[in-house]
């Protein structure tokens, strides 16, 4: 089962990390003023990640592959890893989809 992990970046900045069963990290969100909004980001990615047309699919400037996922607003919420492949990537969505919808949040802040 997937989790949402909550943390604090050095900025103040909060910020999501959305992780499968085996502890990989799959999704890492921007990073957020408040709480309430890290939240709220976390809340939009479980309402999103089952639909496949919010998974911007992209290549970088290195040749890897990745994707952004964005909101109904267009806004992105979350983007992934590098991977080696373009099967890899696809691999990496339906693991969001099969994770994000479901997992708890854990947060790591101590607050």
């Amino acid at each position: 089962m997937g989790k949402f992990i909550i943390t604090k970046r050095r900025n103040d900045e909060y910020q999501f990390n959305l992780k499968a069963g085996n502890d990989e990290t799959i999704l890492t969100s921007e990073g957020y003023k408040t709480k309430a909004n890290c939240k709220a980001g976390i809340d939009s990615v479980k309402i999103n990640a089952p639909y496949d047309h919010r998974y911007d699919r992209r290549t970088a400037t290195n040749g890897q592959y990745y994707f952004n996922l964005k909101a109904g607003n267009g806004e992105i919420i979350g983007t992934s890893e590098m991977y080696n492949s373009i099967l890899a990537r696809e691999n990496g969505i339906e693991s969001v989809k099969t994770n994000a919808p479901t997992a708890e949040i854990v947060d790591l802040t101590g607050e």
